[in-house]
């Protein structure tokens, strides 16, 4: 805890120092003040403005290692926050709708995106007086801010943004060239291995300090552009910045789940190995750098280009010694970085940082509600008076509608507060924080509906519970039967259902289609609807206390199914493939949903009140 607040102290240590010793050095510190603020504004208008752009296109960006590498590289280069795309990286990953190996693509690309700031700043930045661009992107920027549109308060951000980039930089180049007429930097260059070892080491503790190594970058060039440092010293400061933005990455993985921890562990060792590169290869950049500026009509004095050239080449360099080796990689950190085992108070997709994601956040929602249906099998499956696994696998259907080798009655009530209901409850808290709107609204409330489905499942097997326990051991032959049917389908059922949980992300068609055949089946099973029921009372081959416990307990038969089956429409298919079916249910006309409506539920006649 106290390393994740290193940063903070060492920069107010630093800014105290500044602020005592020089005006000038308070000057250039304010530029990299202002110019991270303007990172940050610039990082949460495109999170507002892209809203689901970026993810639709990370989802359609990441099927070829090429797409996802120049997803990383453009995303970076447009929103010039190589952070905001490790989240959205992170929080697909969190969710399953990303593998391990196409998020490191992404990492990897976002590497080279992230070299397009040092381009911008050299080739514009300090060769033109952007401060004159400066306070019209701030006016406009602020005017937008406070507008109530989503997409004019994103881009307020976005403007305001650029404007403070552009201030922070004329103030650093203010500071640095007032600063050269009091004292000449460059004296205290260093030559040598001894330079660039200790360049690279300033470089890392910069990026770490300021959390941003776009920061480290533009002081480094703003620096050289005026003379303060040499050449050399700029290149070594490059990549220690390179190597110094991990060791941030590595500090907010610290609270993330295995898929950050992991996420953070690859991008840590393609920058160290990248780094090294850099360092043991450096004469041989140079000369290639040098080739490169010819043929690109850069000039040879010119080293504020050459180190933005630099600095691309080897990170590009990095991308192509360690693209081959991406699936040794996921290989290792998956098997040497194990996750820990998941209480049962605890979610294991959902995640804080996902709530910036709305797509992934809501993915993450439908496959908790996949394993809040697994609690819930277990526990049905046990008031029924089966072994779990006993409904899991290849079974015999016949064997269903057997008697139970002993009959025992289970703690629902114990259940539900252990297993159910906390799982339940983090996923409807989270679900309450999703700010969504649209088509996602929509899935949201497929999502509400279906959690409360599959707990009033829960709660109707208690209530059917009472009586099994009796009629499975009655003298009555028929009961008895009756009972071993009511069973066997709901047995039968769960089956099914755990099987379509299981390879859901099959055929949506096929899913459909099962669905459809488990609805029928439930209609044909209700002997209230299908006449059974009649036929047992008028032969009087069960008494009237035990027809009104049957009909009763066939409700409740009925709504467990027939809730069971509500909850895995909604989530067994990816909410992309539920698109179609989503407009279907939105496009239904009056007429259709005041008969739906009016419609009674069947099997609810003279059942009892479920219990709240």
């Amino acid at each position: 805890m106290r390393f994740k607040h290193l940063p903070l102290t060492l920069a107010l240590l630093l800014l105290i120092w500044a602020f005592q010793t020089s005006p000038t050095l308070v000057e250039i510190a304010a530029g990299v003040a202002v110019f991270l603020f303007g990172m940050m504004a610039l990082e949460q208008g495109f999170k507002a403005f892209t809203g689901g752009l970026l993810e639709g296109l990370l989802k359609r960006s990441t099927d070829r290692l090429w797409k996802s590498l120049s997803f990383g590289a453009i995303a970076t280069t447009i929103t010039q926050s190589s952070s905001l795309v490790s989240v959205i990286t992170i929080s697909f990953l969190s969710a399953g709708l990303l593998g391990l190996g196409q998020g490191i693509g992404v990492i990897f690309g976002a590497n080279l995106g992230t070299t397009s700031g040092a381009w911008l700043m050299a080739g514009f930045g300090i060769r033109v007086n952007i401060s004159a661009y400066a306070m019209p992107l701030l006016v406009f920027g602020v005017v937008f801010i406070f507008n109530r549109s989503k997409t004019l308060n994103g881009m307020g951000y976005v403007l305001a943004g650029i404007g403070f980039l552009f201030l922070g930089i004329h103030f650093m180049k203010e500071g640095f060239e007032a600063y050269q007429q009091s004292i000449d930097l460059s004296q205290y260059a260093v030559d040598g291995v001894a330079g660039l070892l200790l360049y690279t080491l300033l470089g890392m503790v910069a990026t770490v300090v300021m959390q941003s190594s776009h920061a480290t970058l533009i002081l480094t060039i703003t620096a050289l552009s005026v003379g303060h440092i040499t050449y050399d010293n700029a290149l070594a400061l490059s990549i220690g910045a390179n190597v110094g933005t991990t060791i941030t990455a590595l500090i907010g993985a610290v609270g993330a789940n295995i898929a950050g921890r992991r996420l953070a562990a690859a991008h840590l060792i393609f920058n160290i190995v990248t780094g090294l590169i850099a360092l043991l290869f450096l004469q041989a950049f140079l000369v290639v750098v040098d080739i490169t500026s010819q043929w690109l009509g850069i000039a040879a004095d010119n080293h504020t280009l050459k180190l933005a050239l630099f600095h691309t080449l080897f990170n590009l360099t990095g991308i192509i010694v360690m693209v081959p080796f991406i699936g040794i990689l996921v290989e290792q950190l998956e098997t040497r970085m194990r996750p820990r085992p998941i209480k049962l108070d605890e979610p294991k997709f959902m995640s804080e940082t996902m709530l910036e994601t709305p797509g992934a956040a809501l993915e993450a929602a439908r496959r908790e509600l996949l394993r809040l249906f697994r609690r819930a099998f277990s526990l049905i499956a046990k008031v029924l008076n089966y072994e779990t696994g006993e409904l899991r696998g290849a079974i015999d259907r016949t064997a269903l509608g057997s008697a139970p080798a002993s009959v025992t009655v289970v703690d629902v009530d114990e259940m539900y507060r252990r297993r159910i209901k906390p799982l339940h409850g983090l996923i409807l808290d989270y679900m309450a924080r999703l700010g969504v709107k649209g088509r996602r609204a929509q899935q949201l409330v497929l999502l509400r509906v279906a959690s409360q489905d599959l707990v009033e499942a829960v709660k109707d097997a208690k209530h059917l519970q009472k009586n099994m326990v009796r009629y499975l051991a009655s003298d009555n032959a028929e009961m008895r039967a009756e009972y071993l049917d009511l069973r066997g389908h709901l047995g039968l059922l769960l089956h099914q259902l755990d099987q379509l949980a299981s390879t859901a992300e099959g055929s949506d068609e096929d899913l459909a289609m099962e669905l459809a055949e488990l609805s029928a089946s439930i209609e044909e099973n209700d002997i209230v609807n299908n006449g059974r029921l009649d036929e047992l009372i008028r032969s009087r081959r069960i008494t009237p206390e035990e027809a009104t416990s049957l009909m009763n307990d066939n409700a409740y038969s009925y709504r467990i199914a027939h809730n069971l089956l509500a909850m895995a429409r909604a989530t067994f298919q990816p909410f992309e493939s539920m698109d179609a079916e989503l407009r279907e249910a939105i496009e239904l006309n009056p007429n259709e949903v005041h008969e739906l409506l009016s419609k009674p539920p069947p099997g609810k006649a003279g059942g009892e009140k479920t219990a709240r």
